[in-house]
């Protein structure tokens, strides 16, 4: 699987301020300097300059700039999952490398783990999700469910790591996310995927339940991620509702 521009150019980054070409304390150059040096798109960049952030390498103010605030990265990794503009985002800054395909029916441990209807027939793919470090450990591991009727989607996820299954299915399908279901909760690391994730078995993990739900109400896509402890945080902002019910 080839590098993405924006996972080459976080890691150029990453090297200059590892070998003090970006010393802790200074700025980075601005979006467009970024986008002229790499040949790159503001996307991209942005992109990268994300990851960057994401990792605890840098912090961004408005009008103040880039500022280098460590020259290692901290260990794992903080996602606000606020709207699915989010996750669009989370997406693109951990590719996904797929390990297998699978036409499966759910059986009554899957159907109770996925929360769906026993005998439920799904086109099964799976994935590790990697942040684009080279020797770094996957974020995750997840198991995507979708509509039998959209195995072909199979040689299109490879081709796209970066893309959201979901956002492939509406380009192709039409079929549009109106609302996602999230759930989270703390598991033990199934000893089936230790190994893939360079994890112990039985360690604490987080896992996250997401049901995919059209304009219409139905499901056709689930997703279940497995995160061993450390590598991924569920980020949320609450705020309190006034008498008028606005923020």
């Amino acid at each position: 699987m080839s590098e993405t521009l924006w996972a080459q150019v976080a890691r150029d980054l990453t090297a200059g301020i590892a070998s003090g070409r970006f010393p802790v304390g200074s700025l980075l150059p601005t979006e467009m300097e970024l986008c002229e040096h790499y040949g790159a798109s503001r996307h991209t960049v942005r992109t990268a300059i994300r990851q960057l952030q994401e990792q605890g390498l840098i912090s961004r103010k408005k009008k103040a700039g880039t500022r280098v605030e460590a020259a290692m990265p901290t260990s794992g990794y903080r996602q606000s999952l606020a709207s699915l503009e989010d996750l669009i985002q989370f997406g693109a800054a951990h590719m996904r490398a797929v390990q297998e395909t699978a036409e499966v029916t759910a059986d009554a441990d899957l159907a109770a783990d996925l929360g769906c209807d026993m005998g439920a027939r799904w086109f099964r793919i799976s994935s590790l999700r990697l942040d684009g470090r080279p020797g770094g450990a996957p974020v995750g591991w997840t198991d995507v469910y979708v509509d039998p009727a959209y195995a072909e989607l199979g040689d299109v996820v490879r081709a796209s790591p970066e893309v959201l299954i979901s956002t492939l299915i509406e380009q192709r399908y039409g079929r549009r996310s109106a609302e996602i279901r999230q759930d989270v909760d703390a598991i033990a690391l199934p000893a089936a995927r230790a190994a893939a994730l360079q994890a112990k078995a039985e360690t604490p993990a987080l896992r996250i339940l997401r049901h995919y739900i059209d304009e219409q109400g139905k499901v056709f896509e689930i997703s279940s991620t497995i995160h061993p402890a450390g590598r991924f945080t569920v980020s949320q902002r609450m705020r309190r509702m006034t008498e008028t019910g606005q923020v």
